[in-house]
């Protein structure tokens, strides 16, 4: 923020960029359709992910596992590779979809284009909502059932008593999801390049690439990406007000447990819902995009003359940076994971322990990565890291600190519950043995605590690899990684070497997934249905 109101020259103070940031009606423009694209996709996410949730959770929906396996696939997929997926499906007139519906109906023209304000916001809210499931699902896994009970003996159904009931006594989760969701949407750079660019449409991030063009006016960009820090504030502000004004009790002490609903034949519809979702989510973009990685030509369809391997080939040993971009990505990943788990310990540790004074303010900090945007973290690293004497704009050491501090949360609260489900008393009895406080870390808690870490440590791995709202920014050119490999070949239109490039990104994640799944147990990332 203070590199907004200061003056390119001379560092003197300035409202000369927000003058500039705002002056502008298209760049005004921009900011509304940001703010309308986060509320559209956070509608749509709670319409996907709400009612899937609650029959995941409570009710006897078949296929609970298969449907979790699915939501694992969206949840891991890159948002920008999906949009490719969606670009291939229902691009006018060339999509899939499209092709399929004129051959059918023998209409001029095909029924879908993703190149517009509602198809982004579909394409965003296909891969966002995950993030409203995990946190419903999660919240009521724990809910007994024992006032739902008295709903029912009371003569309520099990639709009204859902409605009344059982999520209202979850709001809290549902908000936290959905204000997530909506940062996320408005974030968000990969999506809305590929769709909104070529739509003739800005929203706040593609606006904010075009200030970082030649010349670059870094001051401008951080102005003009207050707005968005000011609104996540606001939206944790209004969550916080809305919390503390009701009761949110839902573990009571009492042994009670969690019924399972039957839905008698309903619940198929929610099994064919839950389905339709996952299909629109993970089904059909994957195929398009295993149809166009395996082509000569992806427009050619679907016959053997037209399979190859060659667009992995060339990926691997031809292309000039395509393989140093896969390095890049694995090494940046890891480096940041390292750093994040190590220093998010660490601060655990302190504040656990209470070893500095003002620990609380510590432990905000290490937390506030998580409500700040990728793209406004990545303004500020330039505005802090690219001038000289440091001069690290372009280099890898910008790119693994970004990485750092934007999963530093993940790190943090990983190490913070994992230290807190240790007793204390066990570190105390190697000190009063004669051990010191480095003695008991390293015999007892570390042990202990190996799992978890390891897990956090691919927590934090996973989705640095696909990260690109920070890196589209900071990257230079020997540090592009593979979600900036992909943003550059979707701009030259090669779908098919994009295609590949994206199941390398997805093939790697899925074998570090299963695994992790292998080693730390099928609890990992996401639960599934106990048998």
């Amino acid at each position: 923020m203070q590199s907004s109101l200061e003056e390119v020259d001379t560092g003197a103070f300035t409202l000369m960029n927000y003058y500039t940031a705002f002056s502008r009606p298209r760049y005004i423009t921009a900011l509304w359709n940001s703010l309308r694209l986060g509320a559209m996709v956070t509608v749509l996410c709670l319409i996907f992910a709400v009612p899937m949730a609650w029959a995941i959770s409570r009710t006897n929906m078949p296929g609970k596992n298969f449907i979790r396996l699915l939501m694992l696939g969206a949840f891991i997929t890159p948002p920008y590779l999906g949009a490719i997926g969606w670009i291939l499906l229902a691009g006018p007139n060339s999509g899939w979809i499209n092709r399929f519906y004129m051959a059918l109906t023998g209409a001029p023209e095909g029924i879908f284009d993703i190149y517009t304000f509602s198809g982004l916001a579909f394409v965003i809210a296909i891969y966002s909502f995950p993030f409203i499931f995990i946190f419903t699902a999660a919240a009521l896994d724990v809910v007994s059932s024992e006032m739902e009970d008295a709903a029912n003996i009371l003569g309520a159904g099990t639709v009204r008593t859902t409605l009344k009931i059982t999520l209202p006594m979850v709001l809290p989760a549902i908000m936290a999801g959905a204000i997530v969701t909506f940062l996320e949407a408005i974030a968000l750079f990969g999506t809305p390049a590929l769709i909104a660019i070529p739509a003739r449409f800005n929203v706040v991030t593609t606006q904010l690439l075009q200030f970082f063009s030649q010349p670059i006016r870094a001051e401008v960009a951080a102005a003009y990406a207050v707005p968005l820090l000011l609104v996540t504030i606001a939206l944790f502000g209004v969550q916080k007000m809305i919390t503390r004004r009701r009761g949110f009790v839902a573990l009571t002490g009492k042994g009670g447990e969690r019924r399972i609903i039957d839905l008698g034949r309903g619940r198929w519809v929610m099994f064919a819902y839950s389905m339709a979702v996952m299909t629109l989510a993970v089904i059909l973009p994957y195929i398009v995009l295993a149809q166009a990685a395996l082509a000569k030509g992806w427009g050619r369809g679907f016959s053997w003359d037209n399979l190859t391997l060659k667009n992995f080939e060339y990926l691997l040993f031809q292309h000039e940076t395509a393989a140093q971009s896969v390095i890049n990505s694995f090494t940046y990943a890891a480096a940041a994971a390292f750093i994040a788990i190590g220093l998010g310990l660490a601060i655990a540790y302190i504040v656990s322990r209470k070893l500095l004074p003002w620990v609380d303010v510590l432990s905000f900090l290490a937390m506030a990565p998580f409500v700040v945007p990728g793209i406004v973290l990545a303004i500020a690293f330039y505005a802090a890291y690219a001038p000289p004497p440091l001069a690290l704009y372009g280099t890898a050491t910008i790119l693994i600190l970004a990485f750092a501090t934007r999963f530093l949360p993940i790190g943090y609260a990983n190490a913070d519950a994992a230290i807190r489900s240790i007793n204390p008393e066990m570190e105390e009895a190697v000190r009063i043995l004669g051990g010191g406080r480095l003695m008991a870390i390293r015999k007892v808690m570390a042990p202990l605590m190996k799992r978890s870490l390891i897990g956090a440590w691919l927590l934090v791995f996973i989705p640095a690899t696909r990260e690109l709202s920070s890196a589209m920014f900071l990257y230079g050119p020997n540090t592009r990684t593979m979600s900036v490999m992909l943003m550059d070949m979707s701009e030259e239109g090669n779908f098919e070497h994009l295609a590949a490039l994206g199941f390398l990104l997805l093939a790697a994640t899925l074998v570090i997934v299963a695994g992790a799944t292998a080693f730390l147990g099928r609890d990992f990332m996401m639960r599934r249905e106990k048998k």
